[in-house]
């Protein structure tokens, strides 16, 4: 009898586990729409990331596309498109909508193969057969037991007793055999098929992703789609993996149940069916609650995971301004809300349970309350009220089992939802269709029509408006203006990244939007302002502009050339050949380990590879400096030939060849014409090259000379001693870096005479580098104690949930006792005289369960909530600690490849709510079993110690199948997760740059390389699932063959008179109720599995000490600073990158208040130099000293608070203009004073209040509402709020245009009064009154003095100058 209602009463906790666990990944809410962010015209989207939503959870613009309830008629009280015409509105919201789909469960296995159909259908057969076995096993039960009663009452002889017996115990061992034949199928089948369809359903995703428009993207983040990618496509898999096999065995067992109750006997069946409806209403209510809670958890943590996401992808900049704290509390503010909701979650499931405890126990009353009435009257035998009992009590505890699986499949559908919406979305441009006309020649002439743009992200602002322009073929055509002015959108319009509201943009005459897209993009090649370069090698990213071209297929040997070609061209061929592993170098994310100039060079060559029609360059040289501009520009000009070539230029020095200049301003064109023409009408083209023109002098270059590559070599080698010991402290053994001990040091002029055999520099540095992040293996013991310190508030609440477990487990004995003694009282031969005693007494043992059942509900009520707190308290602080934990790691760690944003922000998601399987809930279920274990040992073997040891000897059997697939499933974890956390992390890349991704038409390519990372993922994985399930259905089977023993020496006991039945049943029941019990830790596995896993990642990262630590009061305190910064020989190789010397020895002073400027080619160390001021690395060689203080022995958060950073991409967070501003004072309370006088400085103040929500306006995700310059003056304010004693600018105004650059440069040299300014700067204009001059070149210092010295005496310097003067030669 045991069977199942102790699994059933113990499988109910899992339940509250596997709420917990299961739903806390993030799965984005839907947005809501609610207050729309205004931004003044003339301000263009900046063309970076794409945009998200703002902190408080708001759409950004309140797009009605995005909430979808709106969806078909898109109307709303507060439609974003309302004040546009009917067809304008049209347009844009057909550019961002997204129709809702109705999920069914249908649509979860639309992706199923036939052969995923007959598998699941073969096990389905399986779970089926398995699951009628159990309810069988009553009939045996109770035929067991009438055999028994027969024997004591002397109707049945000794010998035939013996042999009855016999063959009803075979019975149980064929059952068990069967069983696990069934479960092992099942278990395999679901979770191979679950597996398939869900790897299916992610590439939906990303392809469908792929075909989107542009537009949509400006509203989804790549964050996003990394959830939507990991985590939901995750729930799914969870949803119809092994859970489906289980709820087939569950309803099987339920109908079997019924149908042996009404063949046996119908009445009492009936009544008892009471108990079916009561437990449907319990859960009903219960799941209603649940799911709504769910949904709240999931909307406020994904608003969490887009602040995370944000920071994390923004880290240097934190580090910088010292803010990983206050953005810390930015996302424990959503953390607290998901907490709020999942607490409301737990109660309610720990309601749900308590109510189906009552019901299991008052069943039983009622069972043989009814039972012995019909048994009394003489209409039913004992055995048969036995076996209707038990098996109605397994049917309805199986349909209990029902619940969580179906919870899962309902999380599962809701995650489809969300990610079926946006691969049936219909997107209005989608590269990957047919349709559309190709055209069989292209001249390349374009042009634009009358066109109105508004961007569908933001309907206030109207970007172009009546905007016609003829760009000829074979021309090259330059767009200068202001930023903002409109000359990006027309790249956008002419790539057809968006659709114009108004007008037509032509190819050769004919609408670009009746051509095929992808086709149109194949004939245009964009070399964008910031390039983005996958995580692969150069080779790869060179060639992937070859995609859809017709080179794409030609032989790998031509490829290599059309390579090599282009990266000559694109003059990027000699510097890739320096590198250790030239061509093949990897580039890292998103182009980390570059220098700008080397990128935009990699990114030039990927465009011209193909040999494009149409060029497009979006201020493809404005971050570079002049030596790699000078270089760069050639490469263009030289690229431009014979091609339409439309040129965005900030620096104006670049276009003055192009045949036709347009100068455009607010979204129109105010005159167009050749360089020398707009000169002589001396308009406003006239004026911005007067801003840009620079005093010029001549002179020769000297020659370099290359010794100091030597002493590089030496100085760090001495150093290596020094280095292997640091190193060996962390790696705990020594190591020896090799790049030290190389014979030749690795320069581009010794490479040719390097053997190539040799095992690349680079490759073995790296390889040395690894150890740090070695995995330690922690004991489970060590991972507890770390879960439990997250807890340690909370120990009076652990306490008494674990008072009220132990209350819970000793449910289980008590009853097996009073089960005993209603068996004992019903078994005696009915008389008339004395059928009126055993009915009452019978009555009394049923009241005694009745008062049983209170208790449990109680009980259960109490230990849920108690928990349900604990555990969403723990959830909550591993989050916190975890991201307070890597906000505080060095910039070093970010820079190594297995921490990707998304990577980190994907393990902030899942890993920290896998936690909770090592939590309380789990605590008191464990302790709930062994109560259960030792009180059914200590009854047992008080009432018949012979029985109860043969018992006894099954629990250990039973608990090592649980152990083993606790192990097998914790192993099955650990690799399949680092596949798909691979996988997500090259789709959130592919996604993060989906421009770069249309123009290239890598759409293809891009899905191709994901779908063989996951057909990987899956051939590992089969193994291990076919593992695994043996020890699972083993697990299942086994009960029976306990069964089976438990009853033949009981039997052989009986017979031979030494146990009576009342002590048999005592035994029997108790032990193997124990036996089951202890089989419910199964449950648990896969939470204890998972959670095993997270902790040993957690305390791997809280363990993870970085160098420069910002959380340690270490180092002398640095209360003043006046200003005096020295470079004293200092060598430095990036970490990552240990074979690449960046300085070689660089000797600089700089004194208090001076304005110094950093110059030279790129790559040459200065912004290292800048990185090394802030502290982000320390120096392998020599030291930085302020004030005549080394800087590493200072404590570094006093020493960062004097220095303020601005850096080329200026960082803003979601939140308004104000907040941002603040994130730059150390200070809890700024006075509005202050804010406004760093405005001023910053020359914002005038554009702040000009908006309509003043300081208060929101900025949008990383700032994309405000166009270059304004996010770079906001970053100005943020840097002088701090009154900083030392500026940092790097390349500050390299990113804006002309008169931008005016305004921004303004605030510069006002906010360079009175501190020491250290400027790293590309274009030379901005830094001629800079007191000193710093020219670097290869990692030290070439030339320094000022502007006028320096071009007196002709240097590198002047060179530099005269390649950026504007003169009309």
């Amino acid at each position: 009898m045991g069977y199942n209602n102790n699994n059933g009463m113990l499988n109910r906790p899992e339940t509250s586990a596997t709420f917990n666990t299961f739903s806390d990944g993030p799965a984005s809410p839907t947005l809501s729409h609610s207050g729309s962010t205004v931004v003044p015209p003339g301000d263009g989207p900046y063309f970076g990331e794409s945009g998200r939503r703002d902190t408080k959870g708001k759409t950004m613009t309140g797009m009605t596309g995005m909430t979808g309830s709106t969806s078909e008629s898109g109307e709303m009280e507060n439609d974003p498109f309302g004040h546009l015409s009917p067809h304008e509105a049209e347009i844009l919201r057909r550019q961002v909508i997204t129709p809702e789909v109705k999920s069914g469960v249908s649509t979860l296995y639309r992706y199923a193969s036939r052969n995923d159909l007959i598998i699941m259908a073969v096990s389905a057969i399986g779970a089926i057969a398995g699951g009628a076995a159990m309810p069988l096993m009553t009939v045996i039960f109770g035929n067991l037991q009438n055999t028994f009663q027969g024997f004591f009452l002397g109707t049945v002889s000794h010998d035939d007793f013996i042999s009855k017996m016999s063959s009803l115990v075979l019975y149980f061992v064929y059952l068990a055999i069967g069983e696990f034949i069934a479960m092992y199928v099942a278990t395999v089948g679901f979770i191979y098929t679950g597996e398939n369809i869900s790897s299916k359903i992610r590439e939906h995703y990303l392809e469908s992703c792929m075909k989107q428009n542009i537009g949509y993207f400006d509203k989804l983040g790549a964050g996003e789609v990394t959830t939507r990618i990991t985590a939901d496509t995750n729930l799914i898999q969870e949803g119809i993996s092994e859970k489906v096999g289980l709820t087939l065995t569950a309803i099987a067992t339920f109908v079997s149940a019924f149908v042996i109750g009404f063949v046996f006997y119908w009445r009492l069946t009936l009544i008892l069916f009471s108990v079916v409806i009561a437990l449907i209403l319990d859960m009903g209510i219960g799941s209603s609650f649940i799911v709504k809670y769910t949904k709240d958890t999931i909307g406020a943590y994904a608003a969490g995971g887009s602040v995370a996401e944000e920071v994390i992808s923004s880290i240097r900049n934190a580090m910088a301004f010292g803010t990983q704290g206050r953005l810390a509390q930015q996302y424990d503010a959503h953390l607290i809300r998901a907490e709020y909701f999942g607490f409301k979650k737990a109660t309610a499931t720990a309601l749900m349970v308590a109510g189906m405890m009552l019901i299991v126990y008052a069943n039983y009353g009622l069972s043989f309350w009814m039972g012995s009435k019909y048994l009394v009257d003489g209409a039913v035998s004992l055995s048969s009220v036995l076996i209707i009992m038990m098996s109605i009590m397994i049917g309805a505890f199986n349909l209990g089992n029902i619940a969580p699986n179906l919870q899962a499949f309902g999380t599962a559908l809701a995650a489809a939802a969300k990610i079926f919406n946006t691969i049936d979305r219909m997107s209005p441009m989608d590269p990957t269709v047919e349709t559309g006309t190709k055209l069989s020649k292209v001249s390349g002439a374009i042009r634009l029509e009358n066109v109105k743009h508004i961007y569908p992200s933001r309907p206030e602002v109207t970007i172009m408006k009546g905007v016609t322009l003829d760009i000829p073929a074979g021309k090259t055509t330059a767009l200068v203006g202001t930023s903002g002015s409109g000359k990006s959108t027309i790249v956008g319009l002419v790539e057809r990244f968006y659709d114009p509201v108004e007008g037509r943009v032509l190819l050769d005459g004919h609408d670009v939007s009746t051509l095929n897209l992808k086709w149109l993009r194949q004939h245009i090649s964009l070399v964008s302002q910031e390039p983005t370069l996958f995580a692969t090698t150069i080779y790869e990213n060179i060639k992937n502009g070859l995609i859809g071209t017709k080179f794409e297929h030609v032989s790998p040997i031509r490829q290599t050339e059309l390579v090599i070609e282009a990266a000559k061209k694109a003059n990027a061929h000699d510097f890739i050949s320096a590198l250790p592993e030239g061509y093949e170098t990897n580039v890292g994310e998103r182009g980390f380990l570059l220098s700008g100039g080397q990128k935009q060079r990699i990114a030039i060559a990927r465009a011209i590879v193909s040999d494009p029609k149409i060029l497009l360059l979006d201020e493809a040289t404005s971050a570079l400096d002049t030596k790699s501009e000078g270089v760069v520009q050639a490469a263009l000009e030289a690229a431009a030939q014979g091609r339409t070539t439309i040129t965005i230029a900030h620096r104006l020095s670049t276009i003055k060849d192009a045949h036709n200049i347009v100068v455009m301003s607010k979204g129109t064109i105010i005159e167009q014409g050749t360089h020398t023409a707009l000169l002589e009408k001396n308009g406003a083209y006239a004026r911005l090259v007067n801003a840009q023109n620079i005093a010029t002098a001549n002179g020769p270059s000297p020659e370099e000379q290359a010794k100091i590559a030597n002493r590089d070599e030496l100085l760090v080698r001495r150093a290596s001693k020094r280095l292997s010991s640091r190193f060996s402290k962390r790696f705990s053994r020594p190591v020896e870096l090799s790049f030290l001990d190389d014979p030749e040091p690795p320069m581009p002029d010794i490479k040719l005479t390097r053997p190539v055999t040799r095992g690349s520099v680079s490759s073995k540095a790296i390889h040395h580098m690894e150890p740090e992040e070695e995995n330690h293996e922690y004991g489970l013991w060590v991972l507890i104690k770390l879960i439990a310190s997250f807890n340690k508030e909370e120990w009076k609440l652990m306490v008494w949930g674990l008072f009220w477990s132990i209350i819970c487990g000793a449910g289980n004995p008590t009853q097996a006792f009073f089960f005993a003694k209603q068996i004992l009282t019903l078994s005696v031969p009915l008389t008339p005289a004395n059928s009126a005693a055993v009915k009452k007494e019978s009555d009394f043992w049923s009241g005694m369960f009745l008062m049983l059942a209170f208790v449990m509900c109680i009980a259960y009520i109490s230990q849920g909530v108690a928990f349900a707190r604990c555990s969403e308290r723990l959830i909550h602080r591993v989050r916190d600690r975890a991201f307070r934990t890597m906000l505080r790691q060095d910039v070093s760690f970010f820079d190594k490849d297995e921490n990707t944003v998304g990577a980190l922000t994907s393990f902030l998601s899942t890993e920290t709510s896998h936690v909770a399987g090592l939590s309380g809930v789990t605590l008191g279920t464990l302790l709930m079993v062994t109560t259960t274990l030792i009180t059914a040992m200590v009854v047992a073997l008080a009432f018949g110690w012979k029985l109860a040891l043969v018992c006894i000897s099954t629990i250990p059997v039973l608990l090592a199948c649980g152990f083993f697939r606790f192990w097998m499933l914790a192993h099955f974890q650990r690799r399949s997760k680092q596949a798909y956390e691979q996988s997500a992390s090259y789709a959130s890349e592919a996604i993060s740059a989906i421009r770069t991704v249309a123009s290239l038409t890598r759409e293809g390519d891009v899905l191709n390389q994901y779908k063989y990372s996951l057909a990987i993922q899956r051939k590992s994985s089969l193994v291990s699932i076919l593992k695994s399930s043996i020890l699972y259905a083993a697990a299942q089977s086994f009960i029976f063959l306990a069964f089976a023993l438990g009853f033949w020496y009981g039997g052989t006991l009986i017979a031979s008179h030494e146990y009576n039945l009342f002590q048999f049943f005592v035994c029997f029941m108790s032990v193997i109720f124990g036996a089951q019990s202890a089989g419910t830790v199964f449950s648990f596995a896969p939470d204890m599995g998972k959670a095993h896993s997270a902790a040993g990642e957690l305390k791997t990262l809280f363990d993870r000490q970085p160098n420069v630590d910002t959380w340690s009061d270490e180092g002398a305190p640095i209360h003043k600073v006046d200003g005096t910064v020295e470079f004293r020989d200092v060598h430095f190789r990036y970490p990552t990158r240990l074979e690449q010397p960046i300085l070689r020895g660089l000797n600089l002073t700089i004194r208090p208040g001076q304005y110094v400027a950093l110059v030279g080619a790129s790559g040459c160390g200065k912004s290292t130099t800048i990185a090394l001021l802030e502290r982000f690395y320390d120096p392998l060689v020599g030291g930085v000293y302020v004030d005549g203080k080394d800087i590493s022995g200072l404590n570094v958060n006093q020493y960062r608070s004097h220095i303020a950073l601005v850096s080329q991409e200026p960082t803003l967070y979601q939140g308004t203009i104000k907040e941002n501003i603040l994130l730059g004072s150390g200070r809890e309370s700024v006075p509005d004073s202050a804010i406004e006088f760093a405005c001023r400085e910053a020359n914002i103040y005038d554009f702040i209040l000009s908006l309509p929500d003043g300081f208060n306006t929101k900025v949008g995700n990383k700032g994309t509402l405000l166009s270059g310059g304004q996010k770079q003056r906001i970053a100005i304010a943020r840097a002088l709020i701090r009154d900083p004693k030392i500026l940092l600018l790097d390349e500050a105004t390299s990113a804006l245009d002309s008169e931008s650059e005016h305004v921004v440069q303004a605030a510069l040299d006002k906010a360079a009064k009175g501190r020491t300014t250290i400027a790293v700067a590309h274009r030379l204009s901005t830094i001629q009154n800079a007191d000193v001059i710093y020219v670097f070149d290869q990692g030290r210092v070439v030339e320094e003095g000022t502007h006028y010295n320096l071009m007196r005496k002709g240097g590198r310097y002047a060179e530099l100058v005269n390649l950026q003067s504007l003169e009309k030669r």
